[in-house]
């Protein structure tokens, strides 16, 4: 694409969404915005609801350790192959229409996963919900950019949206808990459909068409070489603690995935109709945004996984009480994102993000700490407080910087990168940390299971035990003989110590990768960049001195 066509495209793209901005009353685009939100908390809600179904799962299935990170990265899998692809399929074909397919599609796939009774059909379903997750969410935010004109409205706008995922994680536990003390895990499930009626009603109703005003051909090779590489990285990635991380296989598939993505990119510099302009990696206020999102997802997912299995199998909480317990962690989050973009204008984007990922880093190294019995006010309590302040302070601030810096014709492009970054993070958090504290269990139970009489554990019982750390509570439900009950309880908190002193070196391994990354922003991210709202970068260049030099276009 030659610069002069590119700025041509911009133009018109411009023109265009200004002029259909400028059709929307206030209350219809806040009605819209509103729409928005509900579809983006459906996405989020998924995960942080199935999180909380973990342990019930294992026990009415009998998933171990592995299992149960396939149900969380199924999803996952699916999703972030996709989002490259259906961020540049919504803009051609329309934001609202995909919203459409996107929604619709979640609540089928959803109720798949509700009448699941078997692992197979429940990891099914959780692939087949990734799939149209992935066609929805791009949708979301290039909405957004679409419908809010002005620096401080988009300010606002996007500061309110990466504070979703707070609601969704106080909505998701607690709702979720209510629903499996009630019902039973299908339930969970079940809780997509309701939402993603209204969702589809409000998106009929009141959210406005947009789409790219000029494209080019569907370049279908780039897809492929965009869905085989992400995946099969993401893939490599989530088998990796099962196939060892230095066997063949693994680093085979990573060394696959990593060609073909090298293709992707050479295949997109010279196509003339790119899925995504790569080149935009070049731009240090997208680039390094994105690598903050990334890494501080890597702790988060990670934190998320390892925190449940705490809550629910060394501390005994109920799915409810768990709920309960983190709400603090949700409002924290919902509240700081908004106000961390308003700061970012004023002071900087960097000074923002570096301080985000240090205080995740500070987080981490709390929950390190955390031990079996730890108290909730003392330690839990504010180790989730500074990990959510810490996620809030990058997302938003981070999100605004990278949808500023893509034309408006490429913006479901550029919230599918925001997004691939974040669920990639997120992959790699689960794999590696859940990895780490999961080896650590089995190298100090292994031992200890053999020993265990056959009259506390059979054969079955004892690999399951074996495999899931979420095996305690079955463990401490058995009806043994009295003379035995020493023996179990020292298995349970032998098995209780193991699981938090993974978690620990887990924790602690997250917290120096989030220190690196703060180093890495700190220097490469200009220092003078702000978030000031409707920027669009046209074709640039890099000067000696690593800034940028481009067209901006200001409503």
């Amino acid at each position: 694409m030659t610069g002069r066509h590119s700025a041509v495209a911009a133009k018109r793209a411009l023109r265009s969404a200004e002029s259909s901005s400028r059709l929307l009353s206030t209350p219809r685009r806040t009605a819209a915005f509103l729409v928005i939100c509900l579809v983006e908390l459906l996405v989020v809600l998924d995960n942080t609801v199935v999180n909380v179904a973990l342990p019930d799962i294992a026990t009415s299935l009998r998933a171990d350790f592995s299992s149960l990170q396939w149900i969380v990265d199924a999803y996952i899998l699916t999703f972030c192959g996709l989002l490259l692809a259906f961020g540049n399929v919504t803009d051609r074909v329309g934001r609202r229409r995909m919203l459409l397919v996107g929604v619709v599609g979640l609540a089928a796939t959803s109720m798949v996963g509700a009448l699941a009774d078997n692992l197979p059909q429940l990891v099914a379903s959780r692939a087949l919900m990734g799939v149209f997750a992935a066609a929805a969410l791009p949708a979301t935010l290039a909405v957004i950019i679409d419908i809010f004109r002005t620096p401080a409205d988009r300010a606002v706008a996007i500061g309110i949206w990466a504070s979703i995922a707070g609601v969704a994680i106080a909505i998701g536990p607690v709702s979720g808990g209510w629903l499996i003390e009630h019902f039973s895990w299908h339930a969970v499930f079940w809780l997509n459909v309701p939402v993603a009626v209204i969702a589809v009603i409000g998106i009929s109703l009141v959210v406005p068409e947009s789409r790219a005003a000029t494209v080019g051909p569907l370049d279908v090779i780039g897809v492929l070489l965009s869905f085989s590489g992400v995946s099969l990285l993401v893939y490599a990635l989530i088998e990796a603690p099962s196939h060892g991380w230095i066997t063949p296989t693994t680093l085979g598939g990573i060394a696959v995935a990593v060609v073909l993505l090298c293709a992707f990119v050479v295949r997109q510099i010279h196509s003339r109709s790119p899925i995504l302009d790569v080149r935009l990696f070049l731009v240090r206020p997208f680039a390094m945004p994105a690598l903050a999102i990334s890494v501080a997802y890597f702790s988060l997912f990670g934190y998320v996984f390892l925190i449940t299995q705490y809550f629910q199998g060394v501390r005994g909480y109920s799915p409810l009480e768990f709920g309960i317990a983190t709400i603090p962690f949700a409002v924290a989050l919902a509240i700081s994102a908004p106000l961390a973009t308003t700061i970012a204008q004023r002071i900087g984007t960097m000074p923002v993000i570096v301080t985000g990922l240090i205080l995740v880093a500070v987080g981490m190294v709390m929950a390190g700490q955390v031990g079996i019995d730890s108290s909730y006010l003392g330690l839990l309590l504010p180790t989730m407080i500074v990990l959510a302040v810490g996620i809030a302070v990058i997302q938003g601030p981070a999100t605004e910087s990278i949808m500023s810096s893509v034309p408006a014709d490429e913006a479901g492009s550029g919230s599918a990168v925001n997004d691939t970054t974040r669920e990639l993070g997120g992959v790699l958090g689960v794999a590696v940390l859940g990895s780490i504290s999961g080896s650590y269990y089995r190298s100090s139970i292994g031992p200890l299971v053999e020993t265990i009489p056959d009259q506390i554990l059979s054969d079955r019982d004892r690999a399951y035990v074996n495999g899931s750390f979420l095996s305690v509570d079955q463990i401490q439900a058995y009806p043994i003989p009295e003379m035995f009950a020493g023996i179990r309880d020292n298995l349970v908190e032998s098995m209780k110590e193991a699981a938090m002193a993974g978690s620990s070196v887990s924790s602690y391994l997250a917290a120096v990768a989030v220190l690196v990354c703060a180093v890495v922003v700190a220097l490469m991210l200009p220092r003078r960049h702000r978030t000031s709202g409707v920027i669009r970068m046209e074709p640039f260049d890099l000067d000696q001195s690593g800034t940028i030099e481009q067209t901006r276009h200001r409503s």
